[in-house]
């Protein structure tokens, strides 16, 4: 084709095409384009809930795809303005190739739930999303028309000549997007009433609209920090003679409650953990499906119904009203943060320590997270509370998130596209990575009978979320509450006592393993562990305490704390 070295969009002697069109026209092409490549996952969503080719309304059926791109050259068009055009075109096929490769290999949706989680992934973990299969699905959807478009040479018009047609063509667009919905209204509002979820899938505008909900919960007018449980004091036994309470928080990651043996899983994932006096709560649920959702929120009082993205960083938790109380706290993590939940005290990152036997390239094993912790035990004279944040069996790289001593099932999916492993691998990775688990809160435990001298512990387990692996389709987590399969939303519990803090306490392992199959969630952490280190506040609910039932009707206790702080 022949080229021609001049253009008024284009610095003089670049070579374009010989064509020109208006940016109306390119942007009606990128549109076509993006319903035409990008949404495999919405398509398919849409072509089920209409029925396939039982729906006898044609009609319907050959507007539906006119109505998508109609609405897609919208949304450009609000987007794309003047010599930014070609730029924002580019980018918008670029984030667009991401999303679809996402949806397509993964089944997840986005919204601004997802973009939380991904922009607060660290970067161990996003490099295992990173496949030759991603790059080529990139090159080839992304890259390459966006070549095109940089190529393209646009009709040079006065401005004010081309925002009327801007304009103009945009109100008729709209006219004709409403003609078609109003001519089949019926169907269309059936279609979006019963399919919420079709608006997650239809990429760029899933993205816009994410980005949107980020950026105003993100740039919001601060508020100031809601203060919880400023009152909160301890009670003291009779006579203050006993040893400290020492409680080992455990927060595990991406662990579902179906894959653990101590639940009834066929295959043995829990072999060290079934030789302890544990309790595993066969029935608890998350209050989120992402990490940057539900650990913010099991930290706080309020609840999964009650629960507010601006809560992460504006409303003190469960580590804040231990210290008002004077409980020694230190979260440790080997994850990617706390999200909030540890803001206001002590806390060490333990994923880069480098340790020979833990830690290999850029993130360790989970033993790491109990790596210098009796030295931390050893400074106590007080009690405390210790949290450990697990990396635990964060995909979709489940190999890597043990090591090679536990590859019990076999074999593993060592590929980070999951839809191109076999079910078998994929599960037994993810099985691998639960046995490993298992080791490390047993190692836990065997670190608090190791203290039981100086001691009354427990251990309490809970997992921040599950996860998918290839059922219906879906992969990995983060779908919305609403929507999300109960492999994302059904999680481990597991409580461990010692010997010590059950005699003190009232509190027996018996009782406890008779409530086993009651529903728990996320809803009760903040107040079971308030009340087993026996802080009093107004924060607490004691109708949330899972522990509070296994106590016996009388204790004899003296207030110590309400004297020491002499107000509240």
């Amino acid at each position: 084709m022949r080229k021609n070295s001049q253009s008024t969009e284009n610095p003089e002697g670049a070579a374009t095409w010989t064509f020109a069109i208006s940016r109306n026209v390119l942007i009606m092409a990128v549109a076509l384009w993006l319903m035409l490549t990008m949404n495999i996952p919405f398509w398919r969503d849409v072509w089920q809930g209409v029925g396939g080719w039982s729906n006898d309304n044609s009609l319907f059926l050959i507007t539906l795809p006119v109505l998508v791109w109609l609405w897609l050259y919208l949304l450009l068009s609000l987007l794309a303005w003047g010599r930014l055009t070609k730029a924002i075109l580019g980018m918008l096929l670029l984030v667009s190739a991401a999303a679809s490769f996402f949806m397509s290999s993964y089944g997840i949706v986005i919204d601004y739930n997802m973009l939380t989680n991904v922009l607060q992934t660290d970067s161990a973990e996003a490099l295992d999303l990173f496949s030759w299969g991603m790059l080529g699905w990139l090159f080839t959807l992304g890259v390459v028309p966006a070549l095109v478009v940089s190529r393209v040479r646009l009709i040079a018009r006065p401005w004010a000549r081309e925002l009327g047609f801007k304009l103009a063509s945009m109100v008729l667009g709209l006219a004709c997007l409403g003609g078609i919905v109003m001519s089949n209204y019926q169907s269309y509002a059936s279609l979006l009433r019963n399919h919420h979820e079709l608006r997650l899938l239809l990429t760029p505008s899933n993205v816009a609209a994410a980005v949107h909900g980020y950026s105003k919960r993100q740039f919001a007018t601060p508020t100031p920090l809601q203060l919880v449980g400023a009152d909160a004091y301890q009670v003291k036994p009779v006579g203050g003679t006993a040893r400290p309470k020492l409680t080992i928080l455990v927060v595990g990651e991406t662990a579902r409650a179906a894959n653990f043996s101590l639940n009834g899983y066929t295959r043995q994932t829990n072999p060290e953990l079934a030789k302890e006096d544990v309790i595993s709560f066969a029935n608890a649920s998350s209050c989120g499906t992402a990490t940057a959702i539900s650990v913010p929120c099991m930290f706080l009082d309020v609840g999964h119904d009650h629960y507010k993205d601006s809560m992460a960083k504006n409303r003190e938790g469960l580590l804040d009203v231990l210290q008002h109380a004077g409980v020694a706290v230190l979260w440790r993590d080997n994850n990617s943060g706390c999200k909030g939940a540890c803001d206001r005290v002590p806390n060490d990152d333990v994923s880069h320590l480098q340790i020979p036997y833990l830690c290999e390239g850029s993130e360790c094993h989970d033993e790491v997270l109990l790596s210098g912790l009796q030295t931390y035990l050893d400074t106590l004279d007080n009690d405390a509370v210790v949290v450990l944040h697990m990396k635990g069996s964060h995909g979709p790289a489940y190999f890597k998130r043990y090591p090679p001593a536990f590859e019990k099932f076999t074999p593993v999916c060592r590929d980070n596209q999951l839809d191109r492993c076999s079910a078998e691998s994929i599960v037994n990775a993810y099985d691998n990575s639960l046995t490993y688990t298992d080791h490390v809160l047993a190692q836990t435990i065997e670190l608090l009978k190791g203290n039981a001298e100086r001691f009354d512990s427990a251990m309490f387990y809970m997992s921040d979320h599950g996860e998918s692996l290839g059922e219906n389709g879906l992969y990995l987590h983060g779908l919305p509450y609403a929507m999300a399969p109960s492999e994302q939303t059904h999680v481990p519990m597991i409580v461990w006592l010692s010997a010590g803090l059950q005699q003190r306490s009232g509190i027996q392992a018996s009782c406890l393993a008779n409530h086993r199959d009651v529903a728990y969630s996320h809803d009760n952490l903040f107040h079971s562990i308030i009340g087993l280190m026996d802080v009093h506040t107004s924060a607490y609910q004691p109708e949330r305490d899972l522990f509070r039932q296994c106590l016996p009707q009388h204790t004899a206790s003296v207030d110590n704390g309400r004297q020491a702080k002499g107000v509240n």
